[in-house]
């Protein structure tokens, strides 16, 4: 539990945050449903509606809440107390990727979980959004989430009105789930012989897709060739192969049976029948080339959700006081949450750090050690929100 002192600090700083905020809303502001978490409260403040921005405005510069969210659909009346009575009239899709998604997400530090789920969702928007599902630059925002992951909104009104079985095939194809090496592969006769007068298949290999096909085909093709290289340039291959999830044993058999002959039928689109290696390219492949949207199976994404509550654009996450920033596309690949969403104060703040700490904000790189010190006020509440500090009087 955070300390009341802590508490009101964090807060104060908020509201002087958000009474300096010029706000711009989310379109059709007045159809949203918007909801609030307090520092210090006990439960989500839900099913608010504001009729102007000013009032949104406002509500925020007085309330200074912890955490602030908005609908992803649009309603009849946002504010109704029950779902039903609020009258549904469609809602964006919504993509959030969250590190927690990423497979060995417990063996990352905050910074290298930021820096791997962004790639994943370059990869969402670059390969899938824009390239296969053909959405246009103008549909898509995106957010980083001021926390652990990115956004992405698409407002293409195409999309507005798909229930969330259908939400669920888009998440399913982008994430390759149920799919089949069948579907991806077909085999090839490579030699025949002759017996009694009759003529038999000597050899079998799978014919892989070329790079260059459209879809999971080319996907899966191009995602085994870069798995081949990574293999085979690696100084330590049988680590390399365990990183990807591979036993211990056959690790050892996969570095044995990927000769350089065969790694060069690979390439030339022939994959052996051994199914170890059958199972090890299909499966890493996949997982290198799909989007990890999800935590697990049993896990319900976003996306699929008709009525989802997402975090508010330019309001403050409440774990670390980073802002929820939206994004330009072409910006992406050059941003750096921990530079571009930080927007609180310098003004140094006196803490008491819990475990030695090394961490870059703001261009700045700080190497804190145990006990008692004064930070910038944005590393301050970073530190306060995760609890890795405590505030000294």
């Amino acid at each position: 539990m955070i300390d009341q002192r802590t508490l009101d600090f964090l807060k104060t700083t908020f509201q002087a945050y958000y009474q300096s905020l010029s706000l711009e809303p989310p379109d059709r502001f007045g159809r949203r449903e918007y909801a609030f978490l307090f520092f210090g409260g006990r439960g989500m403040v839900r099913h608010l509606a504001f009729e102007k921005r000013e009032f949104l405005g406002n509500f925020l510069a007085e309330r200074a809440p912890q955490h602030a969210y908005y609908s992803s659909a649009y309603y009849q009346h946002p504010d109704a107390p029950t779902m039903t009575e609020k009258n549904w009239m469609g809602a964006e899709l919504i993509f959030d990727l969250d590190s927690d998604h990423l497979p060995n997400a417990d063996k990352m530090g905050y910074v290298e979980s930021l820096a791997a789920v962004k790639k994943e969702f370059q990869k969402l928007v670059n390969e899938f959004l824009l390239t296969e599902f053909g959405f246009k630059e103008k549909h898509l925002e995106l957010y980083f989430s001021g926390g652990r992951g990115y956004h992405c909104h698409v407002k293409d009104p195409a999309v507005f009105d798909l229930d969330s079985n259908e939400r669920r095939e888009i998440v399913d194809y982008i994430t390759g789930r149920d799919l089949q090496d069948t579907l991806i592969f077909h085999e090839q006769v490579t030699g025949r012989k002759s017996y009694a007068g009759h003529t038999f298949a000597a050899g079998k290999s799978l014919k892989m897709p070329t790079p260059e096909q459209a879809g999971w085909k080319g996907r899966i093709s191009r995602g085994i060739i870069e798995l081949v290289d990574e293999i085979k340039k690696s100084d330590d291959p049988k680590k390399k192969l365990q990183d990807y999830g591979v036993s211990a044993r056959d690790a050892d058999r996969l570095v044995q049976e990927l000769s350089d002959e065969r790694v060069k039928r690979i390439k030339d689109g022939l994959l052996d029948q051994t199914k170890t290696i059958r199972k090890f390219f299909l499966n890493s492949a996949l997982r290198k080339t799909a989007v990890a949207l999800t935590a697990g199976e049993t896990d319900e994404p976003v996306t699929c959700d008709v009525k989802r509550l997402i975090r508010l654009p330019w309001s403050l996450h409440g774990k670390t006081g980073l802002q929820v920033k939206k994004i330009p596309l072409d910006e992406l690949s050059d941003f750096d949450p921990l530079k571009d969403a930080v927007v609180l104060p310098e003004t140094p703040v006196p803490v008491s750090v819990h475990e030695p700490l090394t961490i870059r904000m703001k261009d700045e790189t700080f190497t804190l050690t145990k006990g008692d010190q004064e930070v910038p006020t944005y590393l301050a509440v970073f530190l306060l929100g995760r609890k890795n500090a405590t505030l000294l009087s």
